[in-house]
This record gives structure tokens, C-alpha cells and sequence, in this order.
């Protein structure tokens, strides 16, 4: 029997937000072009409650996938953990296995930041951020990338000026947050409406994330119309992003109606956004965001 060597990484190293964004880029680039796979999130329900997510992808010689359970404890709490392999398609020997719970902020946060650069005017100046998190600085660290912010407000209910990243206001609530921003980051787990998405001034970018709460958003639904929708990726972005959803069931939007995903804005196949509207951007997360991350963690 053969033995193989395997790479096991239990902590992301500091990566270059440059570096993360040009990999992303470039995965989403060839992802538009045909030259790269991604499958939809696959989940299985667990027997006596939890599940877990299957997120896939591949690029060149690399398939990946990462395994992402979610598993309810008797005390009301719930373990969550991700790892993310990677998979050489030339040999069919595994090649990194790496604890994806610091991968996913990253690629997250990157692909939000990412979807900024794309959308966003390139005189932005003016930068919002809903929440404090893990999630919420590393979003921070990425937009600081892509736009020479000016202004950076973040609001959150624990947050205090003290614990505040440096160059940051707090604001006292996410209406005064988001009141004349540019750019709006809504990084929380939130179940519900944040803000009023449909109200902010037309070319102002709103980017939001996925959590493990049911059916999860950070606008109303009902806003989609009037906005000029974008998604990571089309064909599993509206049938999992929570909003999407359930606009989609009040028959107030359909997946028809979103404008564009990174694919597509990367290679010329969308129309930019309007100007007209507020524009939306929506990541629900990606097997191949994985993959582009995970192999500069290999190089690393």
C-alpha cells in the first residue's frame, strides 16, 4: 500500500488580501469562461436533527469540497465545524485538509469585497458595516482593498468607540450607519431586515451574507424589485438566498430578475449596474471560493 502525504493545516495563516482577491478573480473568471465546476451545496438532514452542507467545487487539476455539519446539542446550542479538502485530479491523492472555519471568513469576506470592486463607483468613499464580528473586520480589512475608504462607520449593539477597529466611527444605530454611505456591508447572522435596502440613494452597493439561521436575510424581501439585483453565482444563489426565496414564494421577484453574478460581471456577459437603483449584492458561498483560498493556503 502506497502511502500519501497530506498537508493538514488547523489555523488559516495571514494571507495578502491582494493575493486572496486576484485567486478569487481568477476562479470566478474561469468559472464564466466554462473552464471550471460548481455543483450545488448539497445537504443531508441528520437522523434526530442537525445536517450537514456539501460544498464543491473544481479548477484545473483541483476538486475540493468542504464538509460543514451542524449539529444540535441537547442544551439548546449547536456544534458547527467545516473542513475543506483538496484533491489532486491528475493523481486522485488528497492533498490539504485545512480547518475551514477560518477560510470561510476569508473567502467571504473577500468575495463580498470582490463584488464591491465590481459594483461600486469608483469614487467610493464613504463605507457602512453592520455588525462586529469575525466576519464584519475581516470585511472591513477586504473593502479597504478594492476602495480608498474615507469614512467607516460600523454599528452593532455590543460595539463600543473603545473596541472599535482603527479609523472607525461607531454609529449609533444602523439607519445613522448607513445614512450617506457608498458602500453598505451587512455582515450578522440576522434572520431579519437590517435596514431599508429600497431607500438608500441609487449606485449605493449592499452586500449580504449567509448564516445557519433558516431562511436568512438582511433586507425585506419585499425590496428585491426595487433593486438592481446581483448574486455570487445564478443558478445557487436563488434557490438558497433567504430573501430570494421568499420573494420568489410571495411572487414579488423572480430568479429571471437577477441582473448578474461574478461570472458573469468578470466576463461581460451581464449588464453593469443601472444607476438608476440601489444596487444588491447577495453571497450565499461557494465550494470554489474554497478551492481558490485553499490553494494559496497550499503554496502558503
Amino acid at each position: 500500500m502506497t502511502s500519501t502525504s497530506i498537508s493538514v493545516v488547523e489555523q488559516v495563516p495571514a494571507l495578502d488580501a491582494i493575493a486572496v482577491l486576484d485567486a478569487l478573480r481568477s476562479a470566478f473568471t474561469e468559472l464564466g469562461r466554462g473552464n471550471a465546476a460548481q455543483p450545488p451545496q448539497t445537504v443531508t438532514l441528520l437522523p434526530g436533527g442537525g445536517d450537514v452542507i456539501l460544498y464543491q467545487g473544481q479548477l484545473g487539476a483541483t476538486y475540493s469540497v468542504k464538509v460543514s455539519p451542524y449539529l444540535p446539542q441537547t442544551d439548546g446550542s449547536a456544534v458547527v465545524t467545516a473542513w475543506t479538502i483538496l484533491l489532486d485530479t491528475a493523481t486522485g491523492r488528497p492533498e490539504l485538509l485545512v480547518d475551514a472555519a477560518g477560510l470561510t471568513v476569508e473567502r467571504t469576506s473577500a468575495t463580498s469585497a470582490l463584488a464591491v470592486d465590481l459594483l461600486a463607483r469608483p469614487d467610493a468613499a464613504t463605507l457602512a458595516i453592520i455588525g462586529s464580528g469575525a466576519q464584519a473586520r475581516a470585511h472591513l480589512r477586504y473593502a479597504r482593498a478594492v476602495r480608498e475608504f474615507t469614512d467607516v462607520r460600523m454599528f452593532s449593539r455590543s460595539l463600543t468607540q473603545a473596541d472599535a477597529p482603527e479609523g472607525v466611527k461607531v454609529a449609533a444605530s444602523a439607519a445613522q450607519a448607513v445614512s450617506g454611505a457608498d458602500v453598505v456591508l451587512l455582515c450578522t447572522s440576522a434572520g431579519e431586515a437590517l435596514i431599508d435596502a429600497a431607500s438608500l440613494p441609487p449606485g449605493t452597493v449592499i452586500t449580504s451574507i449567509s448564516t445557519n439561521v433558516a431562511r436568512a436575510h438582511e433586507i425585506d424581501p419585499a425590496a428585491l424589485p426595487a433593486l438592481d439585483v446581483y448574486g455570487d453565482y445564478r443558478p445557487t444563489v436563488v434557490r438558497s438566498a433567504g430573501e430570494m426565496v421568499i420573494a420568489a414564494e410571495r411572487g414579488d421577484w423572480t430568479a429571471e430578475q437577477l441582473r448578474g453574478d461574478l461570472p458573469e460581471l468578470l466576463t461581460g456577459a451581464c449588464p453593469p449596474p443601472s444607476g438608476t437603483r440601489p444596487v444588491f449584492f447577495r453571497s450565499i458561498g461557494m465550494g470554489l471560493e474554497d478551492l481558490a483560498i485553499a490553494r494559496l493556503i497550499l503554496e502558503h
